[in-house]
């Protein structure tokens, strides 16, 4: 059942690892089937607390429409990625 899905995303501030990461995730979600609705880069800010030893971090916000099975398996190959921080998806519709 395909649902509206909205997902943040930290990667290192890194310039390249951020450019690395954001292919990454389209990719991942092009691979699902997952369409993107809206991208928002947000930028590089403070960390509220040190992941993976980094105290910086490059946000990236995106709206997407993706199937509900296929959630978990992205989170997966986001969870297993150096180039990720921490990541995100939340169901807006479920509240």
């Amino acid at each position: 059942m395909i649902q509206n899905y909205e997902f943040t995303v930290i990667f290192d501030a890194d310039e390249d690892k951020t450019k690395a990461g954001l292919e990454l995730v389209k990719s991942t979600f092009e691979r699902f089937s997952a369409e993107i609705t809206k991208e928002e880069d947000l930028g590089v800010r403070t960390l509220a607390y040190i992941i993976k030893k980094q105290e910086k971090g490059h946000y990236v916000y995106f709206e997407l429409q993706a199937d509900t099975a296929t959630i978990a398996q992205m989170s997966s190959i986001f969870q297993l990625s150096t180039l990720v921080l921490k990541f995100l998806f939340v169901n807006p519709e479920r509240k």
